[in-house]
């Protein structure tokens, strides 16, 4: 389809007219919209199918509480057709299909002065909302990777893929730095880290925008949640934060910081309130920060239905509408989602209370976005190439590849791995994520069959010749029977090897059993249900076990860490997990994933993070253990790294000098692999006290087995910079630990000091 768009010139020049620049087409449209129609482009609403389906399936108190599932209660899909065709409506989400973004766009096209809309989607970890896309590990395994290169790709070809499919704006990349392991979007994360974080968040919007998200192959990013949410009170989803001004500075700000410098075009504000405030009404947020500090220059968009719990959650307004004002007073763009705002600001504007000017702001970027990304020109998919390009087999070659760099190798005890298949002719296999699309995660609808490859099938394509013995367990990791234990263990007993494939439940289609992902948080963090029962008894019966961990956040594991000799953190790999898992196991993959994120022995050790203070561990825990389980950085080869002569180009430098720091890391085994060899610093004296040590830069080794290679780190000003006493940001003098080896463990790193004068 081809979109027919009358020609207007009044105000200078025609917005139809794509030779003229961008500036000057918005500025034409705007000045022949009404204030009606001005106010219609900052109003988002759920798709005709999404609220159809919801309209059958809700009451009104349960939209009220829903994160996932809205339509309005006196306004039916009819009516929002309507309001499409009037050119009152500016954006929807939860539109699934290219055939209705097709259809809605159609609608538009009847309006007065047929501005496209602007759809939107949770395209996370590839457009898992969509049936059919390719859909890649979710962002914990991604950072786990430590390969901004690759995150980069996977996000470029997601793009492809959604403007494919009809959607133009992925409500991602989450840059939250996830310090609560009970928060069940940990997954959605990149880890702990925040110079980690920023790195991937950067890479995912350089991917997804280009440096220019100009045309028709790209996408614009929306950079989450804005701020704190990922260390909430009790691990609570929307929970409050309560943070100062240097953990805001040191931790959570930089990533956001990081995006904002890559370009990234939109902003989403957290759930959370901030110290207080709730961030959605936050004027030192949208505007003293992110315009006024950091040269924000695209527009902010709210989360689901969070300007209207600054009301009815955070009482700190008496009326939607004073929420409402508040809210684009304080630097909103777009409010995501519902017919109320739009009424509401209309009577703001008319009785004085929020200025024209403030609109008019955020239209004109909600426009250049529809100018910048060829809307105007069409906005139609064309169906006959969608499925050309959509999981298309480069795409699933970028999949694989991202499985395989994901998967951390924890613990493998007397080298049980790689497997010897003709040592294990019988290999008994079972759990709940075995043989699903658990491996998915969240943010992903159930995808056709023949485009994914869970563990089992993985394992069978991997070694045909084996006789694997399959039990079921069902996918609801909440439930498992006692007869279904103990025919684990009556099968366990007849096998070689039993591989038990363990851990949580994502699945958005099953959102009241699922126990991680949005809104699925927890006060334990041992694998749910019965699950330990199944690994121990299987353990019991002395045939050697593997034990594959899938899920989206750390699990206290200790006791199978302790026990069992072979431990395998997944995460959740996506679509061609189950052959990454498959060749990793069987050797034909070296695993070389580094965990970005500590996982800690019990939930009482939260919070657990590799960057604490050193007084964090002042005295140990009267009973157990008070290190953690596995460090951050952490990650097992089936070959041997020597990392030796870590040396300084000098010993001492300026506040304004670059140092070079070299190491020499040898594959001292014999397969070849890839070392993710990490650079730690520590300021040994400050006036406010810093962390043990912090991650600054690391880097992915290629070596053959015996090869070496000197790795070569710059040392800049920026690395050694931090908030003084005084909240002065900078260097000061004195002396610094320069740590470099392949994980944060003290004992795995090398150390020289560096003076600074």
């Amino acid at each position: 389809m081809v979109a027919t768009i009358i020609s207007c010139k009044a105000g200078g020049g025609d917005y139809t007219n794509p030779a003229l620049p961008i500036s000057q087409r918005v500025s034409n449209l705007m000045s022949q919209m009404t204030l009606e129609e001005k106010v219609a482009q900052m109003c988002q609403y759920v798709g005709l199918d999404h609220m159809k389906t919801a309209e059958k399936d809700m009451s009104l108190e349960d939209m009220k509480k829903s994160h996932a599932q809205g339509f309005y209660p006196d306004l039916h899909s009819s009516d929002v057709e309507e309001m499409t065709k009037k050119g009152m409506i500016s954006s929807f989400l939860h539109v699934v299909t290219a055939e209705e973004a097709n259809y809605l766009q159609s609608l538009a096209m009847q309006s007065r002065l047929k501005i496209p809309l602007l759809i939107g989607i949770d395209a996370i970890h590839g457009n898992g909302l969509y049936c059919g896309s390719t859909i890649y590990p979710t962002p914990i395994g991604q950072a786990s990777s430590f390969d901004p290169a690759l995150v980069k790709q996977l996000s470029r070809e997601t793009a492809i893929e959604m403007r494919a499919s009809g959607m133009h704006w992925t409500f991602t990349p989450n840059v939250e730095v996830a310090r609560d392991a009970r928060w069940g979007r940990v997954g959605e994360t990149f880890g702990e880290d925040p110079y980690l974080v920023g790195l991937m968040g950067a890479a995912t919007v350089a991917g997804f925008q280009t440096d220019d998200f100009t045309g028709e192959d790209k996408v614009i990013a929306c950079v989450k949640h804005l701020v704190g949410g990922s260390q909430p009170e009790n691990g609570i989803n929307g929970a409050p934060a309560e943070l100062s001004e240097r953990t805001l500075k040191e931790v959570f700000f930089p990533p956001f910081k990081d995006c904002v410098d890559a370009g990234a075009f939109t902003v989403m504000t957290a759930h959370n309130e901030l110290n207080g405030i709730p961030c959605h009404g936050s004027k030192y947020l949208m505007t003293d920060l992110l315009r006024d500090q950091w040269s924000f220059d695209g527009f902010v968009v709210s989360d689901w239905m969070d300007i209207e719990r600054m009301h009815d959650y955070h009482t700190t307004v008496e009326t939607l509408k004073d929420a409402y004002r508040i809210s684009v007073d304080a630097g909103m763009g777009m409010h995501m989602h519902g017919p109320e705002f739009y009424e509401a600001i209309l009577e703001c504007i008319k009785e004085g209370s929020i200025k024209e000017k403030q609109i008019d702001e955020a239209v004109s970027k909600i426009l250049e976005a529809k100018f910048r990304l060829g809307l105007f020109e069409n906005p139609y998919v064309d169906m006959e190439k969608k499925d050309i390009i959509v999981a298309n087999s480069r795409h699933q070659k970028t999949a694989l590849e991202a499985a395989r760099k994901s998967i951390v190798l924890l613990k493998n005890e007397n080298n049980l791995l790689p497997l010897d298949a003709a040592k294990y002719k019988k290999v008994f296999v079972t759990g709940h994520n075995a043989d699903n699309q658990s491996i998915l995660g969240d943010w992903a609808l159930e995808q056709p069959e023949e485009n994914v490859t869970t563990v089992l099938e993985g394992l069978k394509a991997a070694n045909p010749e084996t006789a694997y013995s399959f039990l079921d367990l069902g996918w609801n990791v909440r439930e498992l029977k006692t007869e279904q234990i103990k025919e684990a263990v009556q099968r366990a007993r007849t096998s070689d090897l039993a591989i038990l494939v363990v851990g949580e439940n994502s699945m958005r289609y099953h959102w009241t059993e699922k126990t991680c992902g949005e809104n699925s948080d927890r006060y334990e963090l041992t694998l749910p249900g019965r699950q330990q029962e199944l690994v121990e008894a299987v353990a019991a019966t002395g045939v050697p076990t593997i034990v594959i961990l899938v899920n989206g956040r750390p699990l206290s594991t200790e006791w199978i860490a302790e026990n069992m000799p072979c431990l395998i953190e997944a995460w959740e790999p996506g679509m061609a997990g189950g052959q990454a898992i498959a060749e990793i196991l069987y050797g034909k993959v070296n695993p070389s994933g580094k965990l970005p994120i500590t996982i800690p022995r019990s939930v009482g050790q939260i919070r657990c993070m590799y960057n604490h203070k050193s007084t964090n561990n002042w005295f140990p825990y009267a009973t157990g253990n008070s290190k953690p389980l596995y460090e951050f950085g952490y990650g097992l080869s089936y070959t041997t790294y020597q990392y030796a002569n870590l040396q300084l180009s000098e010993a001492e430098t300026t506040t304004t000098g670059n140092v070079q720091a070299t190491i020499e890391v040898t594959n001292t085994g014999e397969m070849d692999g890839e070392e993710i060899v990490q650079l730690y610093i520590r300021d040994e004296y400050s006036s406010a006290t810093r962390p043990v040590k912090e991650l600054k830069a690391f880097e992915r080794v290629s070596l053959k087995s015996g090869e070496s290679k000197r790795i070569t780190f710059t040392v800049t000003p920026e690395m050694l910079s931090y908030y003084d006493a005084e909240m002065k940001y900078g260097v000061e003098k004195g002396t610094f630990k320069i740590m470099v080896g392949p994980s944060s463990k003290d004992e795995d790193l090398q150390t020289v000091v560096l003076t600074v004068k």
